[in-house]
């Protein structure tokens, strides 16, 4: 693997007080290299957005969020850099991207002036070299005619264009790592693939690590290198992106693959669906397996927690008790029937 740029230690998030804590995200630890695009993916509520939250230190100053473990950002552990220090990293070092661009530009504002705002804090350039810089950033993300949509306010965009000035907005610090929260959700399929290209293009460019949060499968595949597969705060498996898609070894993953619509899949056949709903974070995982309730596979031992073990390959990791030189087959036969 590339050198670790960031390196998540069993982080554990909970909220509330002491009579009515809840656990959000479990005992979650992954890395990200250099250059790596690492994809954290699972349902609505598994936990992704909080770990990305967390990461970038959003939650930090909410009493009400209590964050343990460790996030170490090239040697630092975050989670010990005072609010002064994160500051000075978030929007330069690391930088973020979310879902809804019109929920995270100002309305108020040009867009030209929040990307200049961006600069001013995080570079040394003049005000001339800003907007010069501006126009490049908006030529970069693919904005056509950057001259006349430097002044624009953000209701004049559409939303592909918002999602591509809310990404120059994000490259003004030139970061290390990039976290992209369900940037692609909003968008038509079309947009979706344009924005997942210019992400890959910019990776290669800038040489930047990034953390695509998603519950697509489908994304997963097109812009993975590594993808951490979350259930009910918890990571069920993990690995290369090839091993994982190639043979899953959770059953919740496999089932998260077969539900990917597929142009070959036959009319008649309805697509598979998962059983059941997770677990809502306020009612406690169940006993044992989390994923239990809703598994077709589940036998007396799953009233166990299993631990998070390495399958043939070291580098891929899944929390199941099901003897793992058989799953592949087993997940492969239930979805066919």
């Amino acid at each position: 693997m590339t050198d670790t740029l960031l390196d998540v230690r069993g982080l554990t998030v909970g909220v509330g007080g002491s009579g009515g804590a809840v656990t959000l995200v479990d005992e979650l630890s992954f890395s990200v290299g250099r250059g790596e695009v690492v994809c954290i993916v699972g349902e609505s509520g598994c936990g992704k957005t909080v770990t990305a939250r967390s990461v970038i230190g959003l939650n930090r100053s909410d009493p009400a969020f209590r964050l343990s473990g460790a996030v170490v950002f090239d040697g630092e552990n975050l989670l010990e850099l005072g609010e002064e220090g994160m500051r000075k990293l978030r929007g330069a070092r690391i930088a973020m991207i979310f879902q809804d661009p019109m929920s995270s530009l100002n309305p108020l504002h040009r867009i030209g002036a929040q990307i200049d705002e961006a600069l001013a804090i995080h570079t040394r350039l003049g005000r001339s070299e800003r907007r010069r810089r501006t126009l490049e950033l908006l030529t970069e993300v693919g904005i056509p005619n950057p001259v006349e949509r430097i002044d624009d306010y953000p209701h004049q965009f559409s939303g592909g264009m918002r999602q591509r000035a809310m990404i120059a907005l994000a490259l003004a610090g030139n970061p290390d790592l990039l976290i992209a929260d369900e940037p692609t959700t909003a968008l038509d399929v079309t947009m979706q693939k344009q924005i997942l290209l210019l992400l890959e293009r910019l990776r290669a460019q800038h040489g930047m690590a990034i953390v695509f949060i998603t519950h697509d499968m489908g994304v997963v595949a097109e812009i993975a290198d590594r993808v951490v597969v979350m259930y009910a705060g918890r990571c069920v498996e993990s690995g290369p992106v090839r091993a994982v898609l190639r043979a899953p070894q959770h059953p919740y993953t496999a089932r998260l693959l077969a539900s990917i619509p597929a142009a070959s899949r036959a009319r008649t056949r309805r697509l598979p669906t998962i059983k059941g709903m997770p677990p809502l974070p306020s009612a406690g995982r169940p006993a044992g397996c989390a994923f239990r309730p809703r598994c077709d596979f589940a036998f007396a031992q799953c009233m166990e927690e299993p631990s998070l073990e390495p399958s043939d390959d070291p580098a891929h990791l899944a929390r199941c008790w099901l003897p793992a030189n058989g799953r592949q087959q087993l997940f492969a036969a239930a979805v066919a029937t």
